[in-house]
């Protein structure tokens, strides 16, 4: 039976495509854009992708409610069954709403994840919050790209392009950042893990400086059945490796069909 946490948070909702369903759940200060603006074509020709922006303010965030919300948001959209693909922060909004809602979630794909937050994950989030309480938007997007993206990555730019980047960096942070940061610090889904019953691919990131890449080793060894699977590169894999991500996630789809079936 599904279980429902109140009050939910409000959620913006976008639907593309026809198909199968897919639920896209984001990462704190990012966004369905941010995350998934490169994949949302790829699977939009087979599949119907459905994805819910977090509230733009930093009203507290709870993961029950977070996940029930992205339930909610599918089923109004008229899905009834749909595959969620999770990254980062997501990864533990995606496992959260498989075990509450065993009915609706068919398969998972778990991106850059983590079971609880480690010391360095709790560090950066809780200077997120810092910067951000003082509007120092300039030393955030600093932040973010010395941890969001591997060394190869950031030392490959050329440097006359850096300062605009991180000024688009800084430019770019969404509203309620600070909430999802908290959130982060706050996870925990250690009980979960051993209680997901659908087809899961997980994917870790070996040279990620935010999120350890053995927090997603740690819940594809908990998860019964989960793959697993490490690509290179940084936390940011849609921008470092976005056709091996992309990749990764059409060969699961097209390998258990019943996880995206609607």
């Amino acid at each position: 039976m599904t279980n429902i946490s109140a009050p939910a948070p409000v959620l913006t909702t976008t639907v593309a495509g026809s198909g199968p369903a897919i639920v896209l759940a984001h990462g704190a200060s990012g966004g369905i854009a941010a995350n998934f603006g490169s994949l949302i074509p790829v699977l939009a020709p087979q599949h119907t992708v459905i994805g819910s922006d977090y509230p733009a303010d930093d009203t507290p965030l709870e993961l029950d409610s977070l996940a029930d919300a992205l339930v909610a948001e599918a089923a109004a959209a008229g899905s009834e069954e749909f595959t969620i693909i999770g990254y980062s922060l997501g990864t533990a909004v995606a496992v959260r709403a498989a075990v509450r809602h065993p009915e609706r979630v068919r398969g998972l794909v778990l991106t850059a994840g983590f079971v609880r937050a480690d010391n360095r994950a709790r560090a950066n989030v809780e200077l997120w919050q810092r910067l951000l309480a003082a509007g120092d938007r300039e030393s955030f997007a600093r932040v973010a790209l010395l941890a969001g993206f591997s060394a190869d990555f950031v030392n490959a730019i050329p440097s006359d392009q850096l300062p605009g980047m991180l000024e688009q960096m800084a430019a770019g942070v969404p509203g309620g950042t600070a909430a999802q940061a908290a959130l982060v610090a706050a996870v925990d889904i250690t009980a979960d893990l051993p209680r997901v019953a659908v087809p899961t691919l997980v994917i870790g990131l070996s040279g990620d400086l935010l999120v350890d890449p053995a927090g997603a080793r740690e819940q594809a060894a908990a998860i019964p059945g989960a793959e697993y699977l490490e690509l290179p590169g940084g936390h940011v894999v849609m921008i470092e490796q976005p056709d091996r991500w992309h990749a990764a996630i059409l060969e699961f789809l097209a390998q258990y069909p019943a996880a995206a079936a609607a």
